[in-house]
């Protein structure tokens, strides 16, 4: 794995401009047109048995105009079905696509004509839409520290880490054993469903993602003399695909394959989980399927490191894209990843936040993430001959020392979460008795965190400049430091939870934001965060949490006068509500979940 500062292809511009007017005017049109949608639920809490973005099909079969409608959803049921009632949806016109243990339900294909069938079910408790997926690429930097990791003889040898994405294509050398003669991708599932290879020579890898990702996590770097190598080079990569050629996939299809790695942790050392993916947020976490199935993990003992998401340049009415973290990094267990950028130096004090890295807090739940930061643009790692991100851009492909095109740049969130997952690896073949509470916690306590008030970039294809402060809803508690975070031994608690991200709340008499320790969203037995000496607060996130807990004045990064910024975060239009219905998020994104993918950003 390596970062590169790189020629700009001709016409790099104008690809990049109207692949991002398209898509922001998308995102935008339905923000306006579908916002109505956004005052039908509570606090992130489904009214009835239906997921809020439901609501527009519900009333569509209530007025008899869905008589041929099919809608892919998630039914949550009090027990874990069985026979009986996976017969009763099947009668009603549905078809099984998968069985959700973790969340007791199954994922349906059912017409929209059956939905009041379901909410008449006394034995389901909720009803969702099973939201498409997709992979975040857009930025991630050459992690600090690694070398001294390597340097002490861990390589992640003898850890399993599961990468659920769109497939891998082990057949790359960077990805065999030190023999080059076994490949390190130990086991594979497909849930897609789709075709697993292409006339263009594409195995597995039809997308061209999870190539990349899992040479960030454990490519060897033996076609680049050592140059690409990736965090953790020993390590064994479980593959579970689910995302198809065009990066897209489905909730029930991620939440099957976390059901996999779970129960494959013993039999491969499952102790990591990578997402790089994510969608909008449409209940609080506790009300979301894919939320519950990485809770699950981590409760299993499975480290879950997920993609924070790209909308950091998206600014409704102001909100200067603070609110746009993706599920499921909104849920306070896991590790959820923001990206940073190293302008051409290799010093922590260089690196910047990347613009388009999602910013919280979390819809709904006001959670504070991302959790921490992995620096960097134009990360070099893996390609999939033949895939669609290759096949599109060509520019962004560099040869091996075989002469083969074996190497592609990517950039994003996408990219930095493998980096930490990789970076976790490591950690744990140190000190495999360490839970995940203690992994995220030990993460964040030594994360660099001397940043300045605030950076600007500019964006050439957006010609626009951005401006990002460097709070701890912007930056977490900071930028990964592998060497630190070896070389420490200070152990938070080892129960389930102890780590948790607090949950903030607006006090619109002073205009300022607090932490909320030991409530209802962070239990009493998380209390890493809490005031003790190793593990307070202040020490986690640096000089952006005050003894007195505030970490958002009247000052920074907005002050309480700009109410409609404060609407789209806090959910109110006079900026004094505490229930969240962003309109970021909310119903109106349905349509247009996932991440942007373009190969590389030409940010400055």
């Amino acid at each position: 794995m390596s970062e590169t500062l790189k020629p700009k292809s001709p016409g790099r511009s104008e690809r990049h401009s109207a692949a991002w007017g398209k898509r922001l005017s998308m995102l935008l049109l339905l923000l306006l047109t579908e916002s109505a949608f956004a005052q039908n639920w509570e606090g992130g809490r489904p009214v009835g048995k239906f997921a809020p973005d439901l609501a527009p099909a519900v009333a569509r079969a209530h007025r008899g105009a869905a008589r041929s409608e099919m809608v892919k959803v998630i039914v949550q049921y009090k027990q874990v079905p069985q026979a009986d009632q996976e017969g009763r949806v099947r009668r009603m016109g549905g078809r099984l696509n998968h069985r959700l243990h973790s969340v007791k339900g199954i994922a349906l294909t059912i017409p929209v004509s059956a939905l009041s069938a379901l909410e008449a079910d006394p034995e389901i408790l909720s009803v969702s839409i099973d939201h498409p997926m997709k992979g975040l690429d857009d930025v991630t930097d050459v992690v600090t520290g690694v070398n001294a990791a390597w340097n002490a003889g861990y390589d992640g040898t003898g850890i399993g880490v599961a990468v659920i994405d769109s497939g891998i294509n082990d057949s790359h050398p960077d990805l065999m054993d030190s023999t080059e003669s076994n490949s390190r991708v130990v086991y594979r599932q497909d849930f897609t469903g789709t075709p697993t290879s292409n006339s263009s020579g594409a195995m597995y890898d039809l997308y061209g993602h999870g190539t990349h990702v899992a040479g960030i996590i454990g490519g060897n770097g033996y076609l680049s003399g050592g140059n690409y190598s990736g965090v953790a080079p020993g390590v064994s990569l479980i593959d579970l695909r689910v995302l198809d050629l065009n990066g897209s996939g489905s909730d029930s299809n991620v939440i099957a394959a976390i059901e996999e790695a779970i129960a494959l942790k013993n039999t491969y050392n499952i102790r990591v989980i990578n997402l790089s993916l994510g969608r909008g947020i449409f209940v609080g976490y506790a009300h979301d399927p894919l939320c519950q199935a990485v809770e699950s993990a981590w409760k299993a003992g499975i480290v879950v490191v997920v993609a924070a998401g790209n909308y950091g340049r998206v600014s409704v009415s102001g909100s200067r894209g603070f609110g746009t973290i993706t599920a499921p990094g909104n849920d306070p267990y896991v590790v959820t990843v923001g990206a940073m950028k190293s302008n051409g130096s290799s010093s922590p004090a260089a690196e910047t936040k990347a613009s388009y890295s999602s910013k919280g807090p979390t819809t709904y739940d006001h959670v504070v993430k991302p959790d921490i930061m992995a620096p960097g643009n134009g990360i070099v790692s893996l390609s999939a001959p033949g895939a669609t991100l290759e096949s599109q851009y060509p520019n962004e492909v560099l040869t091996g020392n075989d002469g083969n095109q074996d190497y592609f740049t990517l950039s994003g969130t996408s990219m930095a979460t493998p980096v930490v997952a990789g970076s976790v690896a490591l950690l744990l073949q140190q000190n495999s008795a360490l839970t995940p509470d203690q992994v995220k916690a030990r993460l964040m306590k030594t994360a660099y965190k001397a940043f300045p008030l605030s950076t600007a970039a500019w964006v050439p294809h957006l010609s626009q400049n951005f401006t990002d402060f460097y709070d701890l809803f912007s930056v977490g508690a900071g930028l990964l430091n592998v060497q630190t975070a070896m070389s420490n031994n200070d152990l938070a608690p080892a129960t389930v939870g102890a780590a948790l991200s607090p949950a903030v709340s607006y006090n619109p008499t002073n205009g300022t934001v607090s932490l909320l320790q030991g409530n209802g969203s962070v239990g009493a037995g998380s209390v890493v965060w809490g005031t003790s000496v190793v593990w307070g607060a202040s020490v986690v996130w640096g000089a952006s949490v005050t003894g007195s807990s505030v970490v958002w004045g009247a000052s920074l990064p907005w002050n309480s006068n700009l109410l409609s910024a404060f609407s789209v975060v806090w959910g109110s239009s006079t900026g004094t509500g505490t229930q969240a219905t962003s309109v970021v998020w909310g119903a109106a994104a349905s349509s247009t979940d996932g991440a942007f993918t373009d190969a590389g950003d030409d940010e400055q």
